[in-house]
């Protein structure tokens, strides 16, 4: 299990959700990049020096620090949508191979060289942005039936990374709900949110969500 990019966002306009930019245009940079707490959500902060979110509201924080995706699934979609999917194009800040991303359990952890370990915190949700981007119609619908969402991390032990770097899982939580699982609780299967209350590391968004359900 490896890094094969790390990603780094350059500011474009983004016309498809009412913000004057987006960072989802990232690109695979040399050389280390420093990881960091960027503390909670409502500054742009993310996890990766030299990279931060526009839609202040929706994205960045401390429970969507560093974005994942894995080379696998981009081949899947490369296959899906008969055309070249370059690493980072996801908006994805980690390109992975061999790890399970989507598999992977909420509170797992990934030491990722030497220093940095990332907590799997919850699945990605695709917005208007993520549709302009990719100049498809009908994306966001497409992307949500494969239930293939990537993860979002938080930082736990900061340090740097680079491409090529190993990526082990230091620590698996005791329940079953992984990442895949959470992505179709909040979207076309909502009768599985309760399940998603054993994930002590669910932030708390989503685990209000999944109370209310259980309330209901």
């Amino acid at each position: 299990m490896k890094l094969l990019s790390v990603n780094i966002g350059r500011p474009r306009p983004n016309p498809w959700k009412g913000l004057s930019l987006t960072g989802i245009d990232k690109r695979p940079v040399d050389g280390p990049v420093a990881v960091a707490a960027p503390g909670p959500k409502g500054t742009g902060a993310v996890g990766l020096a030299g990279d931060r979110v526009y839609d202040v509201k929706h994205h960045g924080g401390i429970d969507q620090a560093v974005y994942a995706y894995a080379r696998e699934d981009l081949d899947g979609w490369e296959n899906e949508l008969g055309r070249s999917l370059a690493n980072g194009v996801f908006g994805e800040n980690l390109t992975t191979l061999g790890l399970d991303v989507n598999g992977a359990l909420i509170g797992e952890r990934w030491r990722i060289g030497p220093d940095v370990v990332l907590e799997v915190s919850c699945a990605r949700i695709p917005c208007a942005t993520f549709q302009g981007w990719l100049e498809r119609e009908g994306w966001i619908k497409q992307f949500t039936h494969a239930a293939r969402p990537g993860a979002y991390l938080r930082v736990i032990e900061p340090g740097e990374i680079r491409a090529a770097d190993p990526v082990a899982v230091v620590h698996r939580p005791d329940h079953d709900v992984t990442v895949a699982l959470v992505f179709r609780a909040m979207t076309l299967e909502p009768q599985l949110l309760p399940r998603l209350l054993i994930a002590d590391a669910l932030p708390e968004a989503e685990k209000e969500r999944a109370r209310r359900r259980t309330t209901a």
